[in-house]
């Protein structure tokens, strides 16, 4: 397990931008943290360092944004508004976990029945104790 402190947005966009640049064909990465931690912007760095250029949002209302411009294709999930587990295989899910591209997926907890049996937890924390900025990042390989 790696931790990393992130004293601003701008350290959370890079930790993220170096875990994209080491990413290869069947990353899966999965975010866990509170509401406004910063798991959008993770994903945002995580884009740029496959060399994604196109604009990355949060993609809350759609559960997958799909990004083709970068070296590998992006898979962006975010999964916090499912309700039933099936709604992922609807989606396609399986075909893009387990295909050729790298994925992000914010929520895991929520369909963690599903994860393949190898991927990379990333756990956001806030300590306000630490200043408003600061997030501890936990890097883990499950």
């Amino acid at each position: 397990m790696m931790e990393y402190d992130s004293w601003s947005p701008a350290d959370t966009f890079r930790i993220a931008c170096s875990l994209g640049e080491q990413a290869k064909e069947g990353t899966v990465l999965c975010l866990t943290g509170a509401l406004g931690v910063g798991k959008t912007l993770f994903s945002k760095g995580f884009a740029k360092g496959l060399g994604v250029k196109e604009d990355v949002s949060s993609p809350t209302f759609t559960i997958v944004q799909e990004y083709e411009d970068g070296r590998l294709p992006f898979y962006h999930f975010d999964v916090y508004r499912i309700e039933d587990i099936e709604e992922m295989e609807e989606i396609g899910f399986a075909d893009r976990i387990y295909g050729t591209g790298a994925c992000l997926i914010e929520w895991a907890e929520q369909i963690v029945d599903l994860l393949p049996e190898h991927y990379t937890r990333v756990v956001i924390e806030k300590q306000l104790d630490r200043g408003f900025e600061y997030r501890r990042i936990r890097i883990e390989q499950i």
